[in-house]
């Protein structure tokens, strides 16, 4: 009893007084900025503007998407208006009853900036029309119909584009709120629970992940956010997940792994971060995405296991309860990796021991004088 409310104790009040900075959040986002980026440097965004306009934010997104067909309709019924001026078709300059206009029903800026909509998203009311009388508005009709085209392309393009990506279909994909570790199949590994809420499948998965800390090389040089490569897998292998029902993958700690060195006394002292990575083919738009996630040595369990979430019904169906998908269970665990493999040496070296039946322990009895 004493043990967990310490526990809790030193995860609600210290962990709140030194809580560490992330660099991937638990949904997924960066926590990056860069400063002091060259003015020149900034112009590559423009460079590539599709991508640009594909990050920007929707608020951001709609903003440019209203002016720009705003701002054309309005900048070709400017020029509508300046050819109707120059040709003296308005009603301020009293042309004649002969007289044949350039474009037909133009009396205003207004009568120009319904014309120049008109044109450009192809209503044709038919009342307002360009006659043969000028080339000019006929060059003109014909660059605007072209703009227009590549406006609505690449306008209603960014739209769907920015609507279809995958980066909402990773949302669907949730990873538990703790890490534990604890023994499985004999060995100390550190486990996470994974789990698909939708039932169409992501194809080709892959997970793996990054164990992100500072170190200090033999030649005195610090680096901040070194990546360490984490191999995670589940029993049939960490590639082609049949990712039905949740899983459970987990990493060996064994020689090789960071967190061999690591016992429970010390684990809550580290400084690191465990990042997550599921990469994988939504099954129905063939989109590639990522899902991420992270994990804080305050969010590392050190003795606990996953409850038991897959029941089969009366009725033979797999149901799926995830109350407890991040439930945890205390278990009995070593204290460290490095303990866990030196008791299996010492079970090992006593297996490879003999015992001989026919050995008799005999005392010999010492005597001070010896005879020559």
């Amino acid at each position: 009893m004493f043990k967990h409310l310490q526990k809790w104790f030193v995860t609600h009040f210290l962990g709140h007084s030194r809580r560490r900075a992330r660099l991937v959040s638990k949904d997924g986002r960066c926590n990056i900025e860069f400063g002091n980026v060259e003015a020149q440097s900034r112009l590559i965004f423009f460079v590539d503007i599709w991508t640009t306009v594909l990050d920007l934010k929707w608020r951001y997104k709609m903003t440019i998407f209203i002016t720009a067909f705003l701002g054309s309709w309005f900048f070709f019924g400017l020029l509508w208006y300046a050819v109707a001026y120059i040709h003296k078709d308005l009603p301020e300059f009293h042309p004649s009853a002969n007289h044949t206009p350039c474009v037909e029903h133009i009396n205003g800026l207004t009568s120009a900036f319904l014309f120049s909509l008109e044109t450009q998203v192809t209503i044709g009311y038919g009342f307002r029309c360009v006659t043969e009388q000028c080339g000019t508005a006929i060059f003109l009709l014909i660059f605007q119909s072209i703009l227009g085209v590549i406006i609505n392309s690449f306008m209603c393009g960014a739209i769907l584009a920015k609507i279809s990506r995958p980066k909402k279909r990773a949302k669907t994909i949730t990873f538990s709120k703790n890490a534990v570790i604890s023994k499985r199949g004999g060995k100390l590994c550190l486990l996470i629970r994974v789990a698909n809420l939708r039932k169409s499948l992501l194809i080709g998965s892959h997970i793996y992940g990054k164990l992100l800390k500072t170190t200090i090389t033999p030649e005195g040089e610090t680096i901040i956010l070194d990546q360490i490569n984490i191999n995670f897998v589940v029993d049939a292998g960490n590639e082609n997940l049949f990712f039905i029902s949740p899983l459970t993958i987990y990493h060996v700690i064994d020689h090789t792994s960071p967190f061999f060195h690591m016992a429970a006394e010390t684990l809550p002292q580290q400084d690191f971060e465990l990042v997550v990575f599921l990469d994988g083919t939504v099954e129905s738009t063939s989109a590639t995405c990522q899902v991420r996630t992270s994990y804080v040595p305050e969010e590392v369990l050190w003795g606990y296991r996953f409850a038991p979430m897959v029941s089969k019904t009366k009725e033979g169906k797999y149901r799926v309860d995830f109350h407890n998908f991040s439930k945890t269970v205390e278990v009995e665990t070593p204290h460290c990796a490095m303990c866990l493999y030196n008791e299996k040496d010492a079970q090992a070296r006593m297996k490879r021991g003999y015992d001989n039946p026919n050995f008799i322990l005999s005392e010999v009895s010492e005597t001070d004088d010896t005879k020559m």
